[in-house]
């Protein structure tokens, strides 16, 4: 298994393999990493699991961790049982929630092919998810100003239009978006933008 780089404790604790969402907000996540078995992967995809998959309703209605064994959710696509033909036969979610006014959760599915979790391991893998959604979290530091710039220019403004509503000069519109794509860590300002809407601050 190739392992993604951030995510190296999980990986060696889930060792048949994890999935992990980070800030999903109203429909799509920031960052996901599947690291599942591919067969299971093309089952689970083929078949429109999603919707139905005890585990994915558990994350979304909870926050912190329990053992695929002690979900008393209804399955009746048997999910869970079909799983375990692919070999993921003990597995564990967990959800992370910290309140964010965006509505933005992280959770992972993680499993074993050998034996259930042990409580060690589960406060682990529950620490590097929450570690790994805080490092998602949005920057802090963002002056009105700059963030103001930026919604401007994601509604389709020029420099100069910009410059010309705001009472400034276009060098210190571009100042402001500099400063934005710097403390939001892009490269480009199509990212800076990108990466502000996905944070809900535009």
């Amino acid at each position: 298994m190739t392992v993604t780089p951030g995510f190296e404790i999980l990986a060696s604790i889930a060792s048949g393999g994890y999935y992990v969402a980070l800030r999903v907000g109203f429909a799509f996540p920031m960052e996901e990493v599947n690291a599942l078995p591919p067969a299971w992967v093309e089952h689970y995809t083929i078949h429109r699991y999603m919707m139905s998959d005890p585990v994915i309703r558990w994350v979304y209605s909870n926050t912190g961790s329990i053992r695929w064994s002690e979900i008393d959710t209804d399955d009746p696509k048997q999910v869970l049982r079909q799983a375990r033909m692919f070999g993921l036969r003990y597995g564990l979610a967990v959800a992370v929630f910290d309140g964010n006014k965006a509505g933005q959760r992280s959770f992972g599915s993680f499993v074993r092919p050998d034996r259930e979790f042990d409580d060690d391991e589960i406060s682990i893998i529950a620490s590097e998810l929450e570690r790994l959604h805080n490092s998602k979290a949005p920057p802090t530091n963002l002056t009105a100003a700059e963030i103001e710039a930026l919604r401007m220019v994601k509604d389709g403004l020029r420099l100069k239009q910009i410059a010309h509503v705001l009472g400034i000069s276009e060098g210190a519109v571009k100042q402001r978006l500099k400063n934005a794509r710097i403390k939001l860590g892009a490269k480009t300002g199509a990212e800076a933008m990108s990466l502000a809407s996905s944070f809900s601050l535009i």
